[in-house]
């Protein structure tokens, strides 16, 4: 394929949110665009199964107010209706050690301005002392003060900063890793000062709802797969699943050539949406000036622990725990197509180093006693069914020093292009991560073709 003929075609390699989104953004840009992805079916890592009768999310996925592009996502495969936020954030927090019993906290936003909004709520907050909810509001008016683009803040792990501004270990673990553990999968400790300040200026201090939660409630297959493959079909975007791409090789003539275990494909422009590693092992030389450095961002694990019982123990949708390795308790009972009566429950479980090479067995009688705990009506419940699922590299590490690490859309080579939580996006490894970075890589590519396009997002990404 040589000349203006090869303008019009792409090939994007990886269908996870990265993929889907920038295949769809350049086909609705007009180019015949083809989609490769190895696996037999769509959503990268936030994806469902079938187990006997029910259907299973590898892991929980969740977004916020403030996850534009993620939401753009879900309106644009016509699942927005399936994914609803909360009318207002209201997260229960259950502590368990503490001296007393179990001690139940909400996290609530009300309608005042920022940062008003969570100042009643902090103010009744019930895990930390007066004098350390007093701190809490010092320090978030400091990192409201903070650049999160700043390079400096790459190189500062969350937690030292914390501790400038009087953060005593309790309230990093009580309310700063309660929410950074979450949306970071690292510790304080573990996490980079500019996407700590990132996640929590954009979440907690931008807008008054900016953190209200959303999550699907239907099988993220049916949003991320389902949904994703009937937009690509009615955008006029050739899917390709079960394809492996084995080499990605640029012509004399500046078009690139995309080999496949069955096929050679021709394209202008190529945009390679899978994981560092194995983008690291598609590129063609030169096309980044120093490509080891993707093998230098490291990976953060996520276990999910599933729990199916006999009986309803948890009336909440959701809570979070403190006191106990349990992190986040999700009831998944409706969107896993469960009807007898029983309650099916998810626990997430993000950094979860120590655990993801642990036998079922170990994790068993590790989590059940500690739901009984948290929850007395599991105590005489029966368990019908438990097992986990494991991402052992779920997202990037969001360590000090990533920042330098993550590559733009734009590589060094005509044609080729990057996209994919891991990017330069910015965010950490999210779905709203991994949606920026496709529509972030299609407009540089359509800019290079001279077909530039208006971005969906109103503000800059």
């Amino acid at each position: 394929m040589s000349g203006s003929g090869g303008d019009g075609r792409a090939v994007v390699i990886g269908g996870g949110l990265a993929g889907v989104t920038a295949a769809l953004e350049l086909a609705d840009a007009g180019l015949r665009v083809t989609l490769l992805e190895g696996r037999p079916r769509l959503g990268g890592l936030a994806f469902s199964f079938k187990r006997g009768d029910l259907t299973v999310d590898n892991g929980q996925h969740v977004y916020l107010r403030c996850c534009t592009a993620y939401r753009w996502f879900l309106d644009r495969v016509g699942g927005a209706g399936l994914a609803p936020l909360q009318s207002r954030l209201d997260v229960p927090v259950l502590d368990v050690a503490h001296p007393a019993g179990p001690r139940l906290g909400r996290l609530r936003r009300s309608a005042l301005p920022v940062p008003l909004h969570l100042a009643a709520s902090l103010a009744r907050y019930p895990h930390l002392s007066l004098a350390e909810r007093a701190s809490v509001g010092r320090a978030a008016l400091a990192l409201r003060r903070l650049d999160p683009a700043d390079p400096a803040l790459d190189g500062v792990d969350f937690a030292t900063w914390l501790g400038r501004y009087g953060q005593s270990p309790r309230t990093i673990e009580a309310l700063w890793d309660l929410v950074g553990i979450a949306t970071l999968n690292a510790t304080a400790r573990q996490s980079s000062l500019g996407l700590a300040a990132m996640v929590f200026k954009t979440g907690l201090l931008s807008e008054n709802g900016a953190a209200d939660i959303g999550w699907a409630r239907v099988p993220l297959g049916e949003l991320h797969d389902t949904l994703a493959r009937e937009a690509l079909d009615s955008a006029g975007v050739r899917t390709r699943l079960r394809t492996r791409v084995t080499a990605v090789t640029r012509g004399d003539d500046g078009s690139w050539r995309v080999d496949t275990d069955g096929e050679s494909l021709d394209a202008a422009t190529v945009v390679l949406a899978v994981p560092q590693r194995e983008a690291h092992g598609l590129l063609p030389p030169g096309a980044l000036a120093d490509p080891d450095k993707l093998l230098d961002i490291g990976t953060a694990p996520i276990l999910n622990v599933h729990v199916v019982y006999d009986r309803k123990v948890l009336r909440q949708p959701f809570f979070a725990a403190l006191g106990t390795p349990v992190q986040w308790v999700f009831d998944r009972t409706d969107s896993s197509g469960l009807t007898d009566g029983g309650q099916y429950l998810a626990l997430s479980q993000s950094a979860a180093q120590d655990d993801i090479d642990e036998p079922v067995s170990v994790l068993r009688a590790k989590y059940l006693p500690e739901l009984e705990r948290l929850l007395p009506a599991a105590r005489g419940a029966k368990v019908r069914d438990f097992f986990v699922t494991r991402e052992r590299t779920a997202t990037f590490a969001p360590s000090p020093g990533v920042g330098r690490l993550r590559p733009g859309a734009r590589t060094d080579t005509p044609g080729l292009f990057l996209a994919g939580a891991w990017t330069a996006t910015g965010w950490p490894a999210t779905m709203e991560g991994a949606v920026r970075s496709g529509l972030g890589a299609a407009h540089a590519a359509l800019a290079a073709l001279g077909r530039p396009r208006e971005h969906p997002l109103q503000e800059a990404v």
